[in-house]
C-alpha cells in the first residue's frame, strides 16, 4: 500500500504542477500532508516536518547568503567583463546565444554549486534572451541539463554521497566515468545547437544593431548595453539580477524604487520598453565598485577555492563572504541594507520553496514511501539481470534521482543495488559509476533546491520548465549511460 501511495503522491505533485493547477510552493506542502493522513500517520506529520526542515536548512541557509553574495557582486559589476565577451560571442545570433548559455553554464558549474551557476547564468543571459524574444524555457532547460552533467564532480555531492555509501574513494568513481561525462556534455552542446537553431528559425538571424528594427523601441546605441543589472525581480519584469540599484538614481524608464508596473514598460510600444531596457548594466549604475574590482575577484576565487576544498561547511563559506562583500563594498548602513532589500524577494522566495520542499521529503522518508518503493524496483528486477546490474542502475537512476533526493537515492537506494549486484558478481564501484548517469536530469527535480533559483531568476513557470526539460535532460543521461557502456565503464 505504501508503494502504490507513494507513486501516487508523486504522480500527483508532478500532474498538478505542470498543469498549473497548484503553485510548488503549495503543492509541496498540502500534497504530502494529505497522503500522510491517507496513510493513517497523520498523527506524526509535524514530527516528518521537522524533520525534513532540519535536514534542509542549511541548503536554506547556503542559498540565502549565495543569492546575497553573488548579487552584491552583480551589484557592484564584477560580473561585467564575463558578461560583455558572451555577449560579444553570442551577438544577436540565437544559435551563439543558446550555446554559449550551454558553455557558461557549464563553465560556472565547475564550483560545484548549482545556484550559483544558475545565478550567473541567467543574470548574464536573461537580458540578451529578452530583447530577442527567444524563448526562456530554451535558456533555463539547457543551464540545468548542462549542470546537471557537471554535477557529477567529485565535489559536487552525487560522487561523494555515492562514495561515502559504498566506502569508495570519489576519484575512482570519478575519473574513469569522465569519458562517459564527456560525451554528455557534448550531447548538451549539440542540444543548444538544435534548439538554438529552432530559435534562428523561428526568429530569423538578427545582428545586435537589427534588435531595434525588431522591437521598434530601441536604438542600436542601445542594445549595445544589454549587459546585467542589480536588484530584485519584479512580476512582469527583469529577473533579480536585472534591475535597478535600490537606494541610489534609477535607471531610465523605472519608477525609482526599483521595481517595474508590471505591464512590462512605461510607454512605447505593446509593453516592451521595460522588457528591452531590462534596467540592466547602466555602465553609471551608483552600485558600481570599479576600484575594488580586484578585491572582489579574490575574494570570489578564495570562497570558490575553499567551497571546493571543503575547508569550511558551505552555508558558513557564503555567510562570511556575503558579509565580508557588504562591508568592503557598502561601508554605510543604509547601503547595505538597501542592498540586502533589493535581493530579499529572491530570497524569501527561493528559501520557501526550499522549506516547503522539507514537508515533501519529510514525508515521503517519514511514512516509509521511499524504502518501499525502492525495495519494490529492486525486487522486481529478473534475475536474468542479475549480472548486468550496472545498467539496471544506470536506468534506475534516471528517474529516481527526479523523484526522489541525493540523500535518499544514495543512501537509501543504491546500497540495496550494490547488494544485489554483489551477489551476481558486479564490483560495488560499477554501481557507483552508474548511479551517476541520472544528474542530468536530477538537476531539474522539484526536490532540488537550485532550480527554483533557476526559474525565480528566469520569470518562468516551474511547470513550464518541466515539460520542456525532461524529455531533453532524460536523453541526455540516456546518452551518458550509452557511452559509460561503449567505454565499459559499467
Amino acid at each position: 500500500m505504501l508503494t502504490i501511495l507513494g507513486f501516487v503522491m508523486i504522480a500527483t505533485f508532478l500532474v498538478l504542477i505542470m498543469m498549473k493547477k497548484m503553485s510548488p510552493l503549495a503543492a509541496l506542502v498540502l500534497i504530502p500532508a494529505l497522503f500522510c493522513v491517507l496513510v493513517g500517520q497523520g498523527a506524526h506529520l509535524g514530527d516528518y516536518v521537522i524533520k525534513g526542515i532540519g535536514d534542509l536548512a542549511p541548503t536554506a541557509a547556503m542559498l540565502m547568503f549565495a543569492i546575497i553574495y553573488f548579487g552584491v557582486m552583480i551589484d557592484v559589476g564584477l560580473f561585467d567583463p564575463v558578461v560583455r565577451g558572451i555577449l560579444r560571442f553570442c551577438k544577436a545570433d540565437p544559435v551563439r546565444v543558446v550555446v554559449g548559455t550551454a558553455l557558461l553554464a557549464a563553465i560556472v558549474s565547475l564550483d560545484g554549486d548549482g545556484s550559483t551557476t544558475f545565478m550567473i547564468t541567467v543574470s548574464a543571459l536573461y537580458p540578451l534572451y529578452k530583447r530577442l524574444k527567444m524563448s526562456l524555457v530554451v535558456m533555463t532547460g539547457v543551464a540545468a541539463t548542462a549542470n546537471g552533467v557537471m554535477n557529477t564532480l567529485p565535489w559536487g555531492g552525487p560522487t561523494a554521497r555515492a562514495a561515502t555509501a559504498l566506502k569508495l574513494d570519489a576519484g575512482d568513481i570519478f575519473v574513469p566515468m569522465i569519458p562517459a561525462l564527456a560525451v554528455g556534455l557534448v550531447a548538451v552542446f549539440a542540444l543548444a545547437y538544435v534548439l538554438g537553431r529552432r530559435e534562428r528559425k523561428r526568429l530569423g538571424v538578427l545582428t545586435l544593431g537589427d534588435v531595434a528594427t525588431v522591437t521598434g523601441t530601441v536604438e542600436e546605441k542601445e542594445t549595445e548595453q544589454v549587459l546585467v543589472g542589480a536588484g530584485a525581480g519584479a512580476e512582469g519584469g527583469a529577473p533579480a539580477a536585472a534591475r535597478p540599484a535600490t537606494g541610489g538614481s534609477a535607471a531610465p524608464g523605472s519608477d525609482g524604487s526599483g521595481g517595474s508596473d508590471g505591464s512590462g514598460g512605461s510607454g512605447g510600444s505593446g509593453g516592451s520598453v521595460q522588457d528591452l531596457d531590462l534596467q540592466g548594466l547602466d555602465p553609471r549604475r551608483p552600485t558600481l565598485r570599479p576600484r575594488l574590482y580586484w578585491f572582489n575577484a579574490a575574494l570570489t576565487v578564495a570562497l570558490l577555492t575553499l567551497l571546493i576544498l571543503q575547508t569550511l561547511p558551505i552555508p558558513v563559506l557564503f555567510l562570511l563572504g556575503a558579509a565580508l562583500a557588504l562591508t568592503v563594498n557598502f561601508p554605510h548602513m543604509k547601503d547595505q541594507k538597501a542592498r540586502i532589500a533589493a535581493h530579499a524577494e529572491n530570497v524569501l522566495n527561493v528559501s520557501g520553496m526550499v522549506f516547503a520542499a522539507a514537508v515533501f521529503t519529510g514525508v515521503l522518508t517519514g511514512t516509509g514511501m521511499v524504502e518501499h518503493m525502492a525495495r519494490w524496483l529492486v525486487s522486481n528486477i529478473p534475475d536474468a539481470l542479475g549480472p548486468h546490474m550496472g545498467l539496471v542502475t544506470g536506468v534506475l537512476s534516471i528517474p529516481l534521482t527526479y523523484f526522489m533526493s541525493n540523500d535518499g537515492f544514495y543512501f537509501g537506494i543504491v546500497p540495496i543495488l550494490a547488494e544485489a549486484g554483489a551477489a551476481h558478481g558486479v564490483a560495488p564501484i560499477e554501481i557507483a559509476r552508474a548511479s551517476l548517469v541520472g544528474q542530468a536530469l536530477h538537476m531539474s527535480s522539484p526536490l532540488v533546491p537550485a532550480v527554483y533559483v533557476l526559474v525565480g531568476m528566469a520569470k518562468v513557470e516551474f511547470g513550464d520548465h518541466t515539460r520542456f526539460t525532461v524529455k531533453w535532460a532524460a536523453l541526455t543521461s540516456l546518452v551518458v549511460l550509452g557511452a559509460s557502456l561503449l567505454f565499459g565503464i559499467v
